[in-house]
């Protein structure tokens, strides 16, 4: 059945996931009915806490979101994962299938899961990931976790999204520990130092603790050491983390420090939708000029060069 505007826009609101996983897509794909029902859901967002996950391959980041999930769905808090994969270099699309992981989850219907390429995009995100948030959040998730690539101290784009970021590590990690201080440190608001039964899980926490002395803002961060993959939930410290998570998002969730963050989220959403759309016009007009492959073609035979053809695509977007 062929749903109208109006429909879909209900659907979404309800939590239909068929629905907005089709408007997801076609947002993805810049598809322009999507960007007009996109305008009808968007004054029903900002309600939902964003988390972000983010550190050290390797950290236990997916199995944290894993025990989060059932943690939450304990609360009766409906959840949805936005799980940032690295793009194929051959399809384009996503390759980890963090989605297998949390398998178990999949006939909850308060759980929703879906995972991004980034498509070539830095920082840990993807270029949609904006958009399937605000979807999640106007579909009446209470709290969404962005999972991020894990490529470590360049993740820095989450903390301009998520309300909360949750930075992992693990012992034993060494050199990789200090390195830490100079990226992904600084945006964490809180620590976690998972696999924590290990020797020198205490002895990482500290590191971690003196670390907190060389940022530049608020250094009251918790840093809480979690065994994310315990038989056990409750011997996992996840509901530990959810208190220091909790704690944080009431600091943030009224006043000025509230509009702060909002504001800061909508100039970033501005400046990279702006961008996205820019390079895919730029994409297009390319096409229109033979291609990148066959522009690239005349430059390296030395029959143009790269600035004369690149201001020739700039040429016909002011048009």
């Amino acid at each position: 059945m062929v749903l109208n505007a109006q429909s879909i826009v209900n659907a979404v609101l309800h939590g239909n996931m068929m629905v907005a996983s089709r408007l997801m897509r076609d947002l993805d794909d810049r598809v322009d009915a999507a960007q007009a029902l996109f305008a009808e859901i968007y004054s029903h967002t900002g309600n939902a806490q964003i988390i972000g996950i983010t550190g050290n391959p390797g950290a236990g980041k997916s199995t944290l979101v894993d025990v989060l999930i059932t943690a939450y769905r304990k609360q009766q808090l409906k959840v949805a994962v936005v799980a940032i994969d690295p793009s194929s270099p051959y399809s384009g699309g996503a390759i980890l299938g963090d989605r297998i992981r949390m398998q178990r989850h999949t006939s909850d219907d308060g759980v929703y899961i879906r995972s991004l390429a980034t498509r070539g995009a830095f920082g840990g995100l993807s270029r949609s990931t904006l958009d399937v948030v605000s979807v999640f959040d106007a579909m009446g998730v209470d709290r969404i976790l962005i999972e991020t690539v894990g490529v470590g101290q360049d993740e820095t784009d989450i903390m301009k999204l998520a309300h909360t970021t949750v930075v992992m590590t693990v012992p034993g990690l060494g050199d990789d520990v200090q390195a830490i201080k100079s990226g992904i440190l600084e945006i964490a608001n809180v620590l976690v130092v998972n696999k924590s039964d290990r020797d020198g899980a205490d002895t990482t926490a500290h590191e971690l603790f003196q670390m907190l002395d060389l940022r530049s803002d608020n250094k009251d961060v918790d840093i809480i050491q979690t065994i994310a993959n315990a038989p056990d939930i409750n011997k996992s410290a996840v509901f530990k983390l959810i208190s220091s998570i909790d704690k944080h998002q009431a600091s943030i969730a009224q006043g000025q420090a509230r509009d702060a963050l909002l504001h800061k989220q909508a100039t970033i959403y501005l400046k990279e939708l702006v961008r996205s759309l820019l390079a895919d016009k730029i994409t297009d007009i390319a096409i229109e000029h033979g291609g990148f492959e066959s522009l690239a073609t005349s430059v390296a035979k030395r029959e143009s060069d790269p600035y004369t053809v690149a201001h020739a695509i700039l040429k016909d977007i002011q048009q």
